[in-house]
C-alpha cells in the first residue's frame, strides 16, 4: 500500500496500548485533536475501523489486534535499524575494506586493528593484498575504502593521500658472511641479492640507491614477498635489502642485520576517497594514525 504513514500507526497503536486518545496523546506530545486525526486518517486509508471508541476506553477491533501485533513489531524493528544507522553515522558500525602490501599486514597493522577492536568492536576491516598501485586504483574505482602504500604516488582524481610513516630498510644477510658493520652499496653489490620484484616500489628505491653510486646490480631472485627473500636469505643464497618492519631478523640466528651507508628509508602513506562509510573510515584512520606516533 503506498504511502503507508508509520506517525499515523505509531499513533494508533499508542492509543490501543494505553486504552484512551487522551493517554495518548500525552505520551505522544500531541494535540488531543492530532491523535484523533492521525486515527482517523490511517482508518480511511485501510477502508476498516481500527479503534473502537467507548465512552472511558477506546479498544481494537480484530483488524486493529492484527495491527497492533504486526504494527508493534515493525515499528521494534525501525528503531533497531535507526539506531543502528546513528551508530553508522557516528562511525561506531561500518564495513571498511583496507589494501596492504604482506609486510604492513603482518607487521604494521595488528597494532591498529588491535586498539580499534577495544574502541570500536562494530567496525568491520576487511583486509586484502595489494601493490601500491593496485590500492590506489581500487580506492579510486570504489572498491576499497583506505590503501596502504608506498610513496610517493601520483595523484588520482578524488583519492586524498597523507605521509603515515616511515621505515628504515636494512641489509639482511645470512648469520655466517663476514660483513661490516655497515654496509655500503659497492660492498652490497659484490654480493649475490635476492631482493623485491620490479613491480614494487621498494625494488625502485633499492635501485636508486645503488644507482646514486653508480651501480646497478643484477638479482639472483626477485620475489614479492618479504618473509619468503628473509627465508632465503637464511639458507645462505644471498642478501637483501629489506624494511625494519619487526624483530623478526634481528631474532633469527640464521640472519644479521646491518644499517646502510647511506642510510635508506621507506615512507608510507595513507590512501582513502572521501565517500561510502566515512565514520567507520574516519575511525580506522585514526588508529592507523595513532599506530604511527612516534615513529
Amino acid at each position: 500500500m503506498r504511502e503507508f504513514n508509520l506517525d499515523r500507526l505509531r499513533t494508533v497503536l499508542t492509543v490501543a496500548q494505553l486504552g484512551s486518545f487522551a493517554a495518548a496523546a500525552r505520551a505522544l506530545h500531541l494535540a488531543a485533536p492530532t491523535v484523533t486525526l492521525h486515527v482517523a486518517e490511517l482508518e480511511s486509508r485501510l477502508g476498516m475501523p481500527l479503534l473502537l471508541r467507548g465512552r472511558r476506553r477506546a479498544t481494537p477491533t480484530a483488524a486493529g489486534r492484527v495491527l497492533v501485533e504486526r504494527g508493534t513489531t515493525l515499528l521494534a524493528d525501525l528503531d533497531e535499524l535507526i539506531a543502528e544507522l546513528q551508530l553508522h553515522a557516528k562511525g561506531r558500525r561500518g564495513r571498511v575494506r583496507l589494501g596492504a602490501s604482506t609486510g604492513a599486514i603482518a607487521h604494521r597493522l595488528p597494532q591498529a586493528l588491535r586498539a580499534l577492536g577495544d574502541d570500536h568492536a562494530g567496525i568491520d576491516v576487511q583486509v586484502s593484498v595489494t601493490t601500491s598501485a593496485e590500492a590506489m586504483a581500487r580506492i579510486a574505482a570504489g572498491t576499497l575504502d583506505i590503501g596502504i602504500v608506498a610513496l610517493p604516488q601520483s595523484k588520482l582524481a578524488g583519492v586524498t593521500l597523507r605521509p603515515w610513516r616511515r621505515d628504515r630498510v636494512v641489509a639482511v644477510l645470512p648469520a655466517d658472511w663476514s660483513a661490516p658493520k655497515r654496509i655500503a652499496p659497492a660492498w652490497l653489490a659484490a654480493r649475490p641479492l635476492i631482493l623485491n620484484d620490479p613491480s614494487t616500489h621498494l625494488s625502485r628505491l633499492s635501485a636508486d640507491w645503488f644507482a646514486r653510486a653508480g651501480l646497478r646490480p643484477q638479482a639472483r631472485v626477485a620475489l614479492n614477498y618479504n618473509d619468503a627473500i628473509r627465508s632465503l636469505v637464511a639458507a645462505g643464497w644471498g642478501a637483501s635489502l629489506l624494511p625494519q618492519e619487526d624483530e623478526a631478523a634481528a631474532g633469527d640466528a640464521r640472519l644479521q642485520v646491518r644499517p646502510l651507508s647511506p642510510a635508506l628509508w621507506r615512507p608510507l602513506g595513507l590512501a582513502w576517497h572521501p565517500r561510502g562509510d566515512q565514520g567507520a573510515v574516519q575511525r580506522v584512520l585514526q588508529a592507523l594514525q595513532a599506530s604511527s606516533r612516534g615513529v
